[in-house]
């Protein structure tokens, strides 16, 4: 890797600004899913093993710039410090001198949480006094929010250019070591399996992998898109109109390579080949998921973005769980690239059978899509 690791520093007794991404699902002040906060974990313990001062950031919802504590992080301070078995201090201002005396204060090994980055303006701004406060807090900066990677915030690309040393976390060289396997290496059959709701979020990831892919399995509301480019009928299906064009013209190019839902399973619950024209389908049907599995289990790589149908809801969660179940079985390089397909592998207690499930959604799919993120690129050379 070109970048600078946590591996890299001299931390002892230092302050280390840690970008974590804690954007974690609430239901009022209990965290619901605390998978990103666990990732962050080896990072954490690495840097307080080797006596550094931690002093971690982080935002939660959209609060707009504005204080809004329906999103604050002291409930991820409390959660954290059960996690990590050690006193988490939690700071009530992000930055200026409440901030600046806790982080004084703390000794080596010592963690504090500042409040939700995005209760500042200057946040997603990238404003330079913002990143300047922020920077003041510490005498290196360590990137553990893979998440956050591909937003140019103060706390990802206007920090690093103000500290000596800006390293990547043990977590971000996870991602990039793993997702960049799926986007340069050589393990055939490389399946990438794609669904959610909306082809036009997914075209530049298809346009990126489909030269590069042996098959594209392709379900959920976006498979309807392609059936429509194909001249299927989809009845009340899900479609983007706008993208039919595109759609057909991978088909033309890559017609090969992919491998749309033959059967389906309507909202009654029935299951059809031809969707009826009144009917909308809601996930992919028995004889697709026997389909995809057989291609899934002769893959050696294997990329899965999205779920099969209408997940969240029975029974129309069967085809992702079978997907799921397919991929966990695999035995080649297996990444789940965020978003729902991973809440999926959650809830079916299979997501640890993978070789690697991606923190960051949009971030895993921008990068997948060939685009350079901001985030990494603002990390110091090696």
């Amino acid at each position: 890797m070109p970048k600078l690791s946590v591996n890299d520093l001299a931390v002892e007794g230092r302050l280390v600004l840690v970008r974590v991404d804690y954007n974690v699902p609430l239901d009022g002040a209990r965290i619901t899913d605390d998978a990103r906060i666990q990732a962050t974990l080896p990072t954490l313990r690495l840097l307080k093993a080797r006596g550094a001062r931690l002093v971690l950031c982080a935002h939660l919802g959209r609060p707009k710039g504005k204080v809004d504590l329906r999103y604050t992080l002291r409930p991820v301070a409390e959660h954290l410090e059960r996690l990590l078995d050690a006193n988490v201090g939690f700071s009530p201002k992000t930055v200026g001198p409440v901030a600046a005396e806790m982080a004084a204060r703390l000794a080596p090994g010592g963690v504090v949480l500042l409040e939700n980055l995005r209760f500042q303006p200057g946040e997603e701004s990238n404003d330079p006094e913002f990143s300047r406060q922020l920077a003041s807090l510490a005498d290196v900066y360590v990137d553990d929010a893979f998440g956050a990677a591909h937003r140019a915030h103060a706390s990802t690309v206007g920090v690093p250019a103000l500290v000596p040393q800006a390293a990547a976390g043990l977590l971000m060289e996870r991602e990039l070591e793993y997702l960049g396997r799926v986007l340069h290496g050589s393990e055939r059959p490389f399946v990438v399996i794609l669904g959610g709701a909306k082809i036009g979020d997914k075209l530049p990831l298809i346009a990126h992998l489909v030269p590069r892919a042996d098959h594209l399995l392709i379900g959920g509301g976006m498979a309807y898109t392609f059936l429509k480019a194909q001249g299927k009928p989809i009845g009340g299906s899900l479609l983007q109109a706008d993208f039919v064009a595109a759609a057909k013209e991978l088909l033309h190019e890559f017609g090969g390579k992919f491998v749309l839902p033959t059967d389906h399973v309507l909202e009654d619950a029935t299951v059809v080949q031809d969707i009826p024209e009144a009917a909308k389908a809601l996930d992919i049907g028995p004889a697709t998921r026997d389909a995809f599995a057989r291609i899934i289990a002769g893959a050696r790589m294997v990329f899965w973005n999205g779920p099969m149908g209408m997940f969240e809801k029975s029974p129309f969660d069967q085809g992702t769980l079978a997907v799921a179940r397919a991929v966990a079985a695999s035995t080649g390089l297996t990444v789940a690239g965020g978003g729902d397909s991973v809440a999926a592998l959650h809830a079916s207690g299979l997501a640890d059978r993978l070789s690697h499930v991606s923190t960051g959604g949009g971030a895993s799919l921008e990068f997948l899509s060939g685009d350079t993120l901001p985030g990494v690129a603002a990390l110091t050379e090696k």
